[in-house]
């Protein structure tokens, strides 16, 4: 055991906020081997496939309990035009993809061929429209096309493309990084083409869109405040108006300087906890953005969707700069466990997330190999899975009264145990991070307000923060049982080796 003990008190009948399953969202660009060579295989594959689609590769993500998958960016989004991607794949239009290699696209995987993919995935889908270089008619026509039943213009496409009945499209995002790739606007200008956007994305039948402004650059509080006060007026009497629901914010982890990010599994222990304070950043983002809202919206009901999240780093070499491919080590794992307990302490206003990205680019779940085939599942997919119990479960506060340990990284505080918990359907889960990259910890928690039974646990780690999955060693980062878990006289106690992410669950009595 070690020294270093943190008392932690969970009130098992005190419910917090619901920790929304779209938390542990997902996103897919034309970007790289992401949809081709990743989701997409084409129909002439000899990989196992369902029109084109990998079939392992949704068996993966569908045992995450997938909620969501935004689609097809990213800067993909606002240079994308979705009738180019419909009708018989001969007759379809290349374009070429200026932001992501240059590369030409062929537009065989589009609008029918997403929407399949999210049926196999049992996801709901959501598709970012064109703002940038697009128009309000094609925007408008897009979710005619997607949703409406009946007879129109659009239904009669769709119907001809061989889709009878519409789909369930939830979620619609009004462009994307509209300050930058999306259009290099101002707030003022942006909020204004939202506005309008928004308006003319229709609700059709009883499907009721649930449109997400694309919002800040990170901490740009400014564009936050600039968009919120075109929803409403100031004050307790907030009622926003209908053209969106939910304000965007986007938030990597890069350990160094934006030209030179650093290698994905070349690393030192600094360059470790330099990554983990970045991370830890994300809960003075989420708390500055959310802070902002409340001014305006104090009832919450627009929500924060930080749909573009997680580590960026250097490409492996010998790949396409432009393709964004990087390995994925336990260091990676634990940025994703250290996000999931900041996003369940938001969930009162954090409604989504979205990792960038799914396959094959950033920091996936999925890695799969142009020769071979092979399939990997990287570190930080495994984190998705032992956490998944916490998709649309109640919050449980959790408190440190004594503190946590905490390291000195660059002139500040970096503390290096976290703690998130919740219960549904009669179960607790409890997620416990150890960042220490050389300590390990155990954490006293004094479970109140009721008893537990049937206690399990598991724990990813590995010897070195750098240790990774490849296609000869796919289990060199994967979860397994932990058996150092004891009962107390007031609950449990956890050991949390160094470097290590661990859930416990278990039965309420």
């Amino acid at each position: 055991m070690s020294n270093n003990v943190v008392p932690a008190i969970i009130n098992l009948d005190v419910k917090g906020p619901v920790i929304s399953r779209h938390l542990y969202g997902h996103f897919a660009e034309h970007l790289g081997r992401c949809i081709y060579g990743g989701f997409y295989v084409g129909e002439d594959s000899d990989l196992p496939n369902e029109g084109g689609i990998r079939l392992d590769v949704v068996e993966a993500l569908r045992a995450l309990d997938i909620p969501n998958l935004r689609w097809p960016g990213g800067c993909f989004a606002d240079e994308y035009h979705w009738m180019d991607g419909i009708g018989p794949k001969d007759e379809r239009p290349a374009m070429v993809n200026t932001h992501w290699g240059n590369v030409e696209e062929n537009n065989h995987f589009g609008t029918h061929e997403f929407m399949a993919l999210c049926e196999l995935l049992g996801a709901d889908p959501y598709v970012s429209g064109n703002v940038g270089s697009g128009t309000v008619r094609e925007m408008s026509d897009w979710v005619e096309y997607l949703t409406r039943e009946g007879d129109s213009p659009m239904v009669r496409l769709r119907k001809a493309n061989g889709r009878e009945e519409p789909w369930r499209v939830p979620f619609w995002g009004l462009g994307n990084e509209a300050w930058g790739c999306g259009g290099n606007m101002t707030a003022q200008q942006y909020a204004a083409e939202a506005r309008r956007f928004g308006t003319y994305c229709r609700d059709h039948g009883d499907n009721k869109l649930y449109r997400v402004a694309a919002g800040a650059n990170s901490f740009d509080l400014a564009w936050t405040e600039t968009l919120m006060k075109q929803l409403g007026e100031l004050g307790c009497a907030y009622r926003p108006t209908g053209y969106m629901q939910a304000l965007s914010v986007h938030y990597y982890t890069v350990s160094g300087p934006w030209r030179d990010k650093g290698d994905a599994t070349v690393f030192g222990t600094d360059d470790y906890y330099r990554t983990m304070l970045q991370a830890a950043r994300v809960d003075e983002l989420l708390t500055g953005h959310s802070n902002v809202m409340d001014c305006y919206d104090p009832g919450k009901n627009v929500g924060l969707v930080l749909d573009e999240w997680g580590t960026w780093w250097n490409v492996e070499p010998g790949t396409n700069p432009g393709f964004l491919y990087q390995q994925n080590t336990l260091r990676d794992a634990l940025v994703a466990s250290l996000h999931f307990d900041v996003f369940h302490r938001h969930a009162d206003r954090l409604v989504m997330a979205n990792i960038a990205q799914t396959v094959n680019v950033l920091q996936a779940m999925i890695l799969t190999d142009p020769d071979s085939g092979a399939l990997v599942l990287t570190p930080t997919y495994h984190v998705f899975e032992m956490n998944k119990g916490h998709q649309d479960a109640a919050s449980l506060r959790v408190d440190l009264p004594s503190g946590v340990p905490t390291r000195e990284v660059e002139s500040k505080e970096l503390a290096t145990v976290s703690v998130s918990a919740s219960r549904k359907d009669g179960r607790v889960l409890v997620s416990l991070s150890n960042l220490d990259a050389g300590q390990a910890a155990d954490v006293e928690l004094d479970l109140r307000g009721g008893a537990v039974t049937g206690v399990s646990a598991r724990i990813l780690t590995a010897g070195e923060l750098q240790t990774h999955n490849t296609p000869d060693a796919p289990d060199a980062v994967a979860p397994r049982a932990h058996d150092q878990v004891t009962a107390t006289a007031s609950g449990l106690r956890v050991h949390l080796p160094a470097h290590s992410f661990v859930t416990v669950e278990a039965a309420l009595a």
